[in-house]
């Protein structure tokens, strides 16, 4: 009866007597689902959670370095536009997608209903696995980058590099690593009005401590970079044995892209959000453009203060050749004799980077009680359970104990934690594409809007966005330094492809005998 009813008119003011009813929970019970999460999020809300993983402070800061080493100016300041344009489509169709599927599991339950009847569940376990995957793999990255800067944070507060100061070492980076999770998970385990209020608050901040960090930091520096210099500066001298501009350009771009990512979570928090179906939407769109243009703005004035590329990237600096930190650390340093203003800078930045870990956190508890309820998860009836609150307690603590275990590989190989993040961008970028090339394709003629679409150009903008994904997936998968040995592989297809060996031979094996997508719970 409810997949009767999904497919007929879309719910616009509703009224039951003289009770408004809300929209996004009319349409969630048309998608065969009853209202256990409490819907109390507004438009600004769902915005504010996107935004906050999304945040250009936590993305450019992390990866910085990697924008310096392959093109520098030139790719951090052009190719950024490049992603963000591109980011901007793929969010285009995921909107369009989201106004019509308002529901906590997104982008899995998304497959299910646009693959088709035949092909509903394989869709939905590929989709699902890759999303959620990707998911903990953002918030073990944003968390494990916190716990990095932390680490530079103490460094130049005793000294730095050249002065003695403090290094922590790698167990105790990932102790401080275990430590914000904690913190997250315990904040997550609060009602969604406790979250949402940090989520606003979230946002605020990332927007503020961009305008306030792009303002000062080249106002205090004492030497600053030529508008020439930022606008054509091209750094090929990467030290790594590339030497073809193209190549150099298509490795930087991976700070851009990194950074653009997360903004699924305003699919994830509909069952939250009031009037779902079209505020989801709202959500996706506005974080992605508010991050294209803050963000810009914040590479454009942080690279104004950058003079020197190889000694920012030396690891003699005094922040140990983590180049944003040094940026700050030298401006305050060389105008007033004392780095102190240049660390409370980055105190800033922490600040943004931990918001960012919590909201990707209530993210990924949303799509584990979502995937869950339809049975995906092993112990799927512990995960999809709500306390009074109405909050997935148990979803929390998985996904902050899974974020922890994915940081261990570091104690034994960046280079092997680093391919497991990088999950984070194309395995998170697959899942995006896939309910979007169904759209396009199987369900071309049938897709059935809602109050947000795009129209008669929804099947061009979903096509631009599959062709990116699949472009980004292999440029990413790319080596990344010559000659190849084992320390400088690029191990991004293996991580990525042993996820995809993983889910397709656990669904020959097992799951496609029992897992048979999204189900209803309206008569559970």
């Amino acid at each position: 009866m409810a997949q009767r009813r999904e497919e007929g008119n879309r719910p616009s003011r509703v009224q039951n007597g003289d009770a408004y009813l809300d929209t996004g929970t009319t349409r969630l019970q048309q998608l065969g689902y009853k209202q256990e999460l409490k819907r109390d999020l507004s438009v600004i809300s769902n915005f504010a959670f996107s935004f906050s993983i999304i945040s250009v402070l936590t993305g450019i800061t992390t990866l910085y370095n990697t924008g310096l080493t392959y093109g520098g100016p030139v790719v951090m300041t052009y190719g950024w536009l490049i992603a963000g344009f591109f980011t901007m489509t793929v969010g285009l169709s995921m909107a369009e997608i989201c106004a019509s599927y308002p529901t906590s599991g997104g982008l899995y339950y998304w497959s299910a209903k646009l693959a088709g009847k035949d092909w509903a569940p394989f869709a939905s376990w590929l989709t699902g696995w890759f999303n959620i995957v990707g998911q903990w793999a953002v918030t073990t990255s944003v968390d494990f980058s916190l716990a990095q800067l932390i680490q530079v944070i103490i460094l130049l507060s005793t000294g730095g590099m050249n002065g003695g100061g403090y290094r922590a070492s790698k167990y105790i980076v990932i102790i401080i690593h275990g430590g914000i999770l904690l913190v997250h998970a315990v904040i997550n385990s609060l009602s969604i009005s406790v979250l949402s209020f940090f989520g606003q608050i979230a946002a605020a901040w990332n927007i503020l401590g961009v305008f306030l960090l792009m303002i000062l930091i080249p106002t205090v520096a004492t030497e600053r970079a030529s508008t020439k210099f930022v606008f054509t500066h091209f750094n090929a001298d990467n030290g790594e044995g590339i030497n073809s501009k193209v190549y150099i350009f298509v490795l930087g771009l991976l700070m851009s892209q990194y950074t653009l990512t997360g903004y699924d979570a305003s699919a994830h928090m509909t069952e939250e959000t009031k009037d779902a179906d079209k505020n989801g939407p709202k959500g996706i769109i506005s974080a992605i453009g508010v991050s294209i243009v803050v963000g810009w703005a914040f590479l454009l004035g942080i690279t104004f203060a950058v003079t020197n590329i190889p000694y920012l990237l030396s690891s003699d600096n005094d922040a140990g050749g983590y180049a944003i930190a040094q940026v700050f650390y030298q401006a305050f340093k060389n105008r007033y004799g004392s780095g102190v203003g240049g660390i409370v800078c980055l105190g800033v930045v922490s600040v943004a980077i931990f918001f960012c870990g919590m909201s990707s956190m209530t993210s990924n508890s949303r799509m584990a009680y979502a995937f869950s309820r339809d049975g995906a998860m092993p112990f799927s009836s512990v995960w999809h359970e709500v306390n009074k609150q109405e909050v997935p307690l148990y979803a929390v603590w998985l996904s902050a104990l899974v974020s922890f275990c994915m940081a261990l590989p570091s104690l034994g190989s960046l280079v092997a934690f680093q391919a497991m993040v990088s999950i984070a961008t194309i395995g998170l970028y697959i899942a995006y594409a896939l309910p979007i090339f169904f759209r396009v394709t199987l369900a071309r003629k049938t897709f059935v809007p809602g109050p947000f679409n795009l129209g008669r150009y929804g099947i061009l903008v979903g096509w631009i966005a599959v062709l990116w994904v699949s472009t980004i997936t292999v440029l990413f998968s790319l080596p990344v330094a010559y000659p190849i040995t084992k320390d400088t592989l690029n191990y991004t297809p293996v991580a990525v492809g042993g996820l995809l060996f993983l889910t397709v031979s656990s669904w020959i094996i097992s799951a496609r005998h029992w897992f048979k997508g999204p189900i209803t719970n309206l008569d559970i």
